[in-house]
């Protein structure tokens, strides 16, 4: 489906939602295409690229309407390298601790790496005149619709105009080098590196300059921390943590949960990735359910903006085999020890510590 792998992990097919195997995540340190996670609200808009326009208004001297030929062709073009990840991802750990009703159980795969290509946002938000006022809001719409929204409407979000400024922000039309597929928002999505998956918004059509962030379902009522025990149904607009930055985290993708493994020395692999703009400093690995740790290998990340893959050889012995891992960043943060010390309603951000449970024969 989609061009996808026929081993992915699918948690809904419309809107089409699927995760691939956690060992395909560590083959390479970028996701090839077909195997890069796909998390959506509605279904996928089919937009000619000689038919998109983007529309550039709001707080700006001199609103645009940009072609994609002027886009692809009329502004310096970059490329960055960068993780995106789904703000549910590794929830399965959280529905371990309590139910979270109406959405999909990730475990391993809601995130994934891709170089990404087109120009700056900040460009483009020159070329209209942009405001110079760090108090503003970039907000972004997209044509797909989400029946799961309140009240039903398309997809949109905003992030704060300081990091629409910033150089690592693009308005994409590549994805490895090739034009970028419809299932992960061609003809043109923007890419937001070291922010939530979902303010990378896909199907892009308008960037509006504002005073205030958007007033989308999906910036005001939903991607938000809620306290554990509110109703996610009841909540007003604004309630809650509003997402942006990705938290530390780390994760162990080879070998995988429940797996039964023939004893002897074998290769412990993930990946860890630090919030907005910082590194990571360290993974520990414990074999013994964290009463001792040893530093795993760390591996040079495809980016700063891209998740640090390491790597850590166990000798593994007859019997149950617990694998924890934690990751520190350079500011010297480690991640949450329990899944239950972050559990919220909606299932977001779920950065403890990564566990796995063994078998070795």
């Amino acid at each position: 489906m989609w061009g996808k792998r026929e081993d992915m992990i699918v948690r809904g097919r419309l809107p089409f939602n699927a995760e691939p195997p956690p060992s395909v995540l560590a083959s390479s340190e970028i996701t090839a295409v077909d195997a890069f996670y796909a998390r959506n609200h509605g279904p996928f808009p089919d937009i000619p690229a000689e038919r998109w326009r983007l529309g550039v208004d709001g707080r700006v001297d001199n609103p645009l309407t940009v072609t994609y030929d002027q886009l692809t062709t009329g502004f310096e073009q970059h490329s960055v390298v960068a993780t995106l990840a789904c703000a549910g991802n590794r929830r399965a750990e959280l529905l371990a601790v309590r139910p979270i009703p109406g959405k999909e159980p990730w475990e391993h795969g809601a995130i994934s790496t891709a170089e990404w290509a087109g120009p700056r946002l900040a460009d483009v938000l020159q070329a209209a005149g942009v405001d110079h006022d760090d108090r503003l809001h970039v907000a972004f719409a997209a044509p797909d619709v989400a029946q799961e929204a309140r009240p039903v409407q398309s997809y949109g979000s905003s992030i704060p105009l300081s990091k629409a400024l910033r150089e690592e922000v693009l308005l994409a039309w590549q994805m490895n080098s090739q034009p970028l597929p419809r299932a992960h928002g061609g003809p043109v999505r923007v890419v937001v590196p070291g922010y939530i998956g979902a303010r990378s918004v896909k199907w892009v059509t308008a960037v509006t300059v504002q005073s205030v962030p958007s007033q989308n379902y999906f910036q005001a009522l939903d991607y938000r921390i809620l306290p554990p025990e509110a109703d996610p149904e009841a909540v007003a607009p604004g309630e809650g943590i509003s997402l942006s930055s990705l938290a530390l985290n780390c994760d162990i993708l080879v070998p995988t949960e429940g797996d039964q493994i023939p004893r002897g020395s074998r290769t412990v692999r993930g990946w860890a990735i630090a919030g907005d703009g910082h590194g990571i400093a360290r993974v520990d690995v414990s074999v013994d359910d964290g009463r001792s740790w040893r530093q795993a290998d760390l591996h040079p990340a495809p980016s700063r903006w891209a998740w640090r893959p390491w790597s850590l050889t166990v000798d593994m012995r007859p019997g149950p085999l617990n694998i924890t891992a934690r990751a520190w960043d350079d500011a010297g943060a480690t991640q949450p020890e329990s899944p239950a010390s972050v559990w919220n309603p909606r299932g977001y951000g779920n950065n403890a510590w990564a566990h796995i449970k063994l078998t070795i024969l």
